[in-house]
Order: structure tokens, then C-alpha cells, then sequence
């Protein structure tokens, strides 16, 4: 059985406003921290004009490392179906015993179940992308794409181990 720790997720977003989420801890480590949050309401969003719906009950495995420029929201369905994959651009995260916090570069990046990728809210920026918090999202997103398909097939494993462990129920 897994520890039933809680940990708040903490997103400073880029206007300072601040979100939280109360988490379940599914792993800790040297390396990176592992959080799973079941979405309690429905949510839709655009990516290149097709509509992507993460229905209720469906689960958020979150990636965080203390020293990447980016985490990682991996959806699942109730059954495990993969809904896409989901990169925040972040800076300055920290990992505590019970929080994790982040400050959000707005952009981000949403990928398919078929690998099919897209940046989004970039019509979000203050300024030009390449001028962008000096130059630091460019490069985060280079580092980002270069390593994004081995970071998605890592969360499909753990999540493969996850379900077959916990009978399909994660939560």
C-alpha cells in the first residue's frame, strides 16, 4: 500500500496570484517528487484548435524536480487511459515534507497520447518569446523537448505499475 501522505501543491502563477491542491505523495526521492491529485471537476481546454476534456474523477500523476525548468501532469482516466500529457515551464521550485512549490512561466506544453505536441499561451507573454524572462523560457523549452518523450514513456510505466498494484484504483 502506498503512504497516504498529503502534500499541497503550490503554483505561484506568473500575475503572484496563488493555486493549491492538496496531493497524495505516491514518491519521493533524491531525484524527483511524484503526486497524484483526482480531478474533482471536469475541465476543457484548446490546444491547436481541437477541445481536450480531462473528465471528473480522472487523475493528475504530477512530476516535480527541484532541478528541471518544467513539471509534468500526466492524465488518466478512472480506467487508465491516457488523456495527454501536460508540461508546465516553472522556475525556482522547491520541495519541502509537505509542499511543493513552483512560480509559473506561463508557457506551456500539452502533448497527445500520440505524441503530437503544442506550445500553449504564448499570446499569454508580456513580451516576445525569445526575450522572455531573458532568454530562460527558450532555452527551458529546448532542454524540455529534448527530454520530453523519455520523461512521458518514464509516467506510463509508473503509471502501468500503479494500476495493476492498486486494481485500478489509484485514489
Amino acid at each position: 500500500m502506498y503512504q497516504e501522505k498529503k502534500v499541497i501543491e503550490r503554483k505561484i502563477c506568473y500575475d503572484t496570484s496563488i493555486v493549491e491542491h492538496t496531493c497524495r505523495l505516491l514518491k519521493r526521492d533524491l531525484k524527483q517528487l511524484i503526486l497524484l491529485h483526482k480531478i474533482e471537476r471536469a475541465f476543457t481546454m484548446m490546444v491547436n484548435q481541437r477541445e481536450v476534456i480531462i473528465p471528473k474523477g480522472s487523475y493528475t500523476f504530477a512530476y516535480y524536480w527541484e532541478n528541471q525548468p518544467y513539471n509534468l501532469y500526466f492524465w488518466r482516466d478512472v480506467k487508465g487511459n491516457n488523456l495527454g500529457s501536460y508540461f508546465n515551464l516553472v522556475k525556482n521550485t522547491t520541495v519541502t515534507d509537505d509542499m511543493v512549490i513552483f512560480e509559473d512561466l506561463i508557457i506551456d506544453m500539452f502533448v497527445f497520447p500520440n505524441g503530437e505536441f503544442f506550445m500553449l499561451d504564448e499570446h499569454e507573454l508580456p513580451e516576445p518569446l525569445n526575450e522572455f524572462e531573458n532568454g530562460f523560457v527558450i532555452e527551458a523549452l529546448v532542454q524540455l523537448t529534448s527530454n520530453m518523450e523519455e520523461l512521458i514513456q518514464q509516467a506510463k510505466v509508473d503509471c502501468e505499475w500503479l494500476f495493476t498494484k492498486e486494481g485500478g484504483r489509484v485514489w
